[in-house]
Protein backbone atom coordinates (compact mmCIF):
# COMPACT_ATOMS: atom_id res chain seq x y z
CA UNK A 1 0.00 0.00 0.00
CA UNK A 2 2.95 2.18 0.93
CA UNK A 3 4.22 2.13 -2.77
CA UNK A 4 1.02 3.09 -4.40
CA UNK A 5 0.27 5.74 -1.65
CA UNK A 6 3.93 6.99 -2.74
CA UNK A 7 3.11 6.46 -6.82
CA UNK A 8 0.16 9.20 -6.61
CA UNK A 9 2.36 11.25 -5.04
CA UNK A 10 4.55 11.02 -8.31
CA UNK A 11 1.46 10.72 -10.68
CA UNK A 12 -0.45 14.06 -9.26
CA UNK A 13 2.41 15.97 -10.13
CA UNK A 14 2.79 14.40 -13.71
CA UNK A 15 -1.09 15.53 -13.92
CA UNK A 16 0.32 19.05 -12.83
CA UNK A 17 2.82 19.39 -15.52
CA UNK A 18 -0.06 17.67 -18.30
CA UNK A 19 -2.06 20.61 -17.00
CA UNK A 20 0.95 23.05 -17.44
CA UNK A 21 0.98 21.78 -20.92
CA UNK A 22 -2.03 21.90 -22.29
CA UNK A 23 -2.84 25.34 -20.66
CA UNK A 24 0.63 27.22 -21.46
CA UNK A 25 1.12 25.12 -24.67
CA UNK A 26 -2.01 24.58 -25.95
CA UNK A 27 -0.65 24.28 -29.62
CA UNK A 28 1.79 22.20 -29.20
CA UNK A 29 0.18 19.46 -26.36
CA UNK A 30 -0.31 17.11 -28.95
CA UNK A 31 3.55 16.87 -29.72
CA UNK A 32 4.68 17.58 -26.02
CA UNK A 33 2.53 15.33 -24.02
CA UNK A 34 2.82 12.13 -26.38
CA UNK A 35 1.70 8.63 -25.54
CA UNK A 36 5.63 7.70 -25.26
CA UNK A 37 6.42 10.62 -22.25
CA UNK A 38 2.76 9.71 -20.70
CA UNK A 39 4.05 6.26 -20.41
CA UNK A 40 7.35 7.16 -19.47
CA UNK A 41 5.55 9.52 -16.73
CA UNK A 42 3.70 6.42 -15.53
CA UNK A 43 6.25 4.22 -15.40
CA UNK A 44 8.49 6.46 -13.46
CA UNK A 45 6.14 7.32 -10.89
CA UNK A 46 5.26 3.62 -9.87
CA UNK A 47 9.05 2.73 -9.60
CA UNK A 48 9.72 5.84 -7.97
CA UNK A 49 6.75 4.92 -5.33
CA UNK A 50 7.81 1.50 -5.11
CA UNK A 51 11.70 1.83 -5.01
CA UNK A 52 10.92 4.11 -1.78
CA UNK A 53 8.28 1.90 -0.10
CA UNK A 54 11.39 -1.01 -0.65
CA UNK A 55 13.81 1.03 1.04
CA UNK A 56 11.82 2.45 4.08
CA UNK A 57 10.39 -1.61 4.42
CA UNK A 58 13.65 -2.72 4.80
CA UNK A 59 14.89 0.13 7.26
CA UNK A 60 11.64 -0.86 9.31
CA UNK A 61 13.05 -4.47 10.11
CA UNK A 62 16.50 -2.93 11.51
CA UNK A 63 14.42 -1.33 14.35
CA UNK A 64 13.83 -3.12 17.51
CA UNK A 65 10.38 -3.69 18.85
CA UNK A 66 9.49 -4.53 22.61
CA UNK A 67 6.36 -4.60 25.06
CA UNK A 68 3.03 -4.12 23.13
CA UNK A 69 3.51 -5.19 19.66
CA UNK A 70 -0.22 -4.20 18.29
CA UNK A 71 -0.30 -1.83 15.93
CA UNK A 72 -2.84 1.25 16.99
CA UNK A 73 -3.60 1.93 13.56
CA UNK A 74 -6.11 0.53 11.12
CA UNK A 75 -2.69 -0.57 9.08
CA UNK A 76 1.06 -0.76 9.50
CA UNK A 77 1.53 2.95 9.09
CA UNK A 78 4.96 4.51 9.88
CA UNK A 79 3.76 6.93 12.48
CA UNK A 80 2.05 3.97 15.12
CA UNK A 81 4.97 1.33 13.73
CA UNK A 82 7.79 3.79 15.11
CA UNK A 83 6.13 4.64 18.34
CA UNK A 84 5.97 0.98 18.64
CA UNK A 85 10.01 0.74 18.69
CA UNK A 86 11.83 0.91 21.77
CA UNK A 87 14.60 3.19 20.26
CA UNK A 88 14.56 5.08 16.91
CA UNK A 89 17.84 5.42 15.85
CA UNK A 90 19.37 9.24 13.91
CA UNK A 91 20.03 7.01 11.00
CA UNK A 92 15.86 5.76 10.88
CA UNK A 93 14.56 9.87 11.31
CA UNK A 94 16.68 10.70 8.15
CA UNK A 95 15.14 7.95 6.15
CA UNK A 96 11.80 8.92 7.39
CA UNK A 97 12.66 12.71 6.47
CA UNK A 98 14.40 11.55 3.17
CA UNK A 99 10.94 9.48 2.34
CA UNK A 100 8.99 12.87 3.50
CA UNK A 101 11.04 15.37 1.19
CA UNK A 102 10.86 12.79 -1.65
CA UNK A 103 7.52 12.15 -1.98
CA UNK A 104 5.65 14.47 -0.38
CA UNK A 105 7.94 17.84 -0.70
CA UNK A 106 9.84 17.32 -3.85
CA UNK A 107 6.07 16.67 -5.93
CA UNK A 108 4.50 19.35 -3.59
CA UNK A 109 7.35 21.91 -5.19
CA UNK A 110 6.97 20.47 -8.59
CA UNK A 111 2.80 21.20 -8.81
CA UNK A 112 3.04 24.68 -7.02
CA UNK A 113 5.42 25.59 -9.68
CA UNK A 114 3.11 24.01 -12.31
CA UNK A 115 0.34 26.11 -11.04
CA UNK A 116 2.32 29.35 -10.57
CA UNK A 117 2.86 29.38 -14.42
CA UNK A 118 -0.84 28.18 -15.34
CA UNK A 119 -2.18 30.70 -13.21
CA UNK A 120 0.18 33.28 -14.70
CA UNK A 121 -1.03 32.25 -18.06
CA UNK A 122 -5.15 32.48 -16.73
CA UNK A 123 -4.47 36.22 -15.98
CA UNK A 124 -3.31 36.74 -19.53
CA UNK A 125 -6.19 35.61 -21.08
CA UNK A 126 -8.56 38.55 -21.18
CA UNK A 127 -12.18 37.30 -21.83
CA UNK A 128 -13.48 35.65 -18.32
CA UNK A 129 -15.20 32.88 -20.11
CA UNK A 130 -12.08 31.92 -21.47
CA UNK A 131 -10.77 32.28 -17.85
CA UNK A 132 -13.32 29.83 -16.71
CA UNK A 133 -13.05 27.21 -19.16
CA UNK A 134 -9.14 27.21 -18.27
CA UNK A 135 -9.69 26.78 -15.12
CA UNK A 136 -12.45 24.22 -14.84
CA UNK A 137 -9.79 22.34 -16.66
CA UNK A 138 -7.17 22.49 -13.00
CA UNK A 139 -10.59 22.50 -10.62
CA UNK A 140 -10.59 18.77 -10.46
CA UNK A 141 -6.52 18.29 -10.44
CA UNK A 142 -6.65 20.80 -7.44
CA UNK A 143 -9.13 19.13 -5.98
CA UNK A 144 -7.29 16.08 -5.79
CA UNK A 145 -4.40 17.47 -4.72
CA UNK A 146 -5.22 19.39 -1.77
CA UNK A 147 -7.60 16.56 -0.31
CA UNK A 148 -4.34 13.87 -0.56
CA UNK A 149 -1.83 16.12 0.06
CA UNK A 150 -3.69 17.92 2.73
CA UNK A 151 -3.76 14.44 4.86
CA UNK A 152 -0.10 13.52 4.43
CA UNK A 153 1.20 16.71 5.50
CA UNK A 154 -1.06 16.82 8.25
CA UNK A 155 0.07 13.43 9.12
CA UNK A 156 3.86 13.30 7.93
CA UNK A 157 5.14 16.55 8.58
CA UNK A 158 4.80 16.92 12.23
CA UNK A 159 7.23 15.94 15.21
CA UNK A 160 7.06 12.63 16.25
CA UNK A 161 6.48 13.46 19.57
CA UNK A 162 3.19 15.58 18.40
CA UNK A 163 1.56 12.10 16.89
CA UNK A 164 -2.37 12.08 18.10
CA UNK A 165 -2.56 8.47 17.38
CA UNK A 166 -6.44 8.38 17.40
CA UNK A 167 -6.93 11.88 15.31
CA UNK A 168 -3.93 10.43 12.94
CA UNK A 169 -5.90 7.00 12.49
CA UNK A 170 -9.13 9.08 10.97
CA UNK A 171 -6.59 10.96 9.17
CA UNK A 172 -5.43 7.81 7.46
CA UNK A 173 -8.58 6.39 6.58
CA UNK A 174 -9.27 9.20 4.84
CA UNK A 175 -6.52 9.69 2.83
CA UNK A 176 -6.16 5.57 1.96
CA UNK A 177 -9.79 4.97 1.80
CA UNK A 178 -12.14 8.37 1.00
CA UNK A 179 -9.86 10.04 -1.46
CA UNK A 180 -9.34 6.98 -3.76
CA UNK A 181 -13.17 6.82 -3.73
CA UNK A 182 -14.01 10.36 -4.23
CA UNK A 183 -11.34 10.53 -7.30
CA UNK A 184 -13.57 8.97 -9.87
CA UNK A 185 -16.18 11.67 -8.65
CA UNK A 186 -13.77 14.01 -8.78
CA UNK A 187 -12.79 13.69 -12.23
CA UNK A 188 -16.04 12.90 -13.67
CA UNK A 189 -17.33 16.63 -12.66
CA UNK A 190 -16.05 18.11 -15.67
CA UNK A 191 -18.53 15.47 -17.71
CA UNK A 192 -21.39 17.83 -18.53
CA UNK A 193 -23.75 14.39 -18.68
CA UNK A 194 -22.45 14.11 -14.50
CA UNK A 195 -22.71 17.81 -14.21
CA UNK A 196 -26.46 17.65 -15.00
CA UNK A 197 -27.47 14.44 -13.32
CA UNK A 198 -25.81 16.00 -9.96
CA UNK A 199 -27.93 19.40 -10.72
CA UNK A 200 -31.38 16.92 -11.46
CA UNK A 201 -30.37 15.26 -7.93
CA UNK A 202 -29.92 18.41 -5.93
CA UNK A 203 -33.21 20.30 -7.63
CA UNK A 204 -34.93 16.82 -6.68
CA UNK A 205 -33.83 16.98 -3.07
CA UNK A 206 -34.52 20.90 -2.72
CA UNK A 207 -38.29 20.03 -4.08
CA UNK A 208 -38.73 17.09 -1.61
Amino acid sequence: SAGLAYSECYLLAAMAYDRYVAICNPLLYSQVMSSRLCANLVAASYLGGFLNSTFITSKTFTLSFCGNNIIDDFFCDLPPLVKLACDVKESYQAVLYFILASNVITPTILILASYLFIVAAILRIRSTQGRLKAFSTCASHLTAVTLYYGSILFIYSRPSTSYTLERDKVVSVFYTVVIPMLNPLIYSLRNKDIKDALRKMVDRAKCS
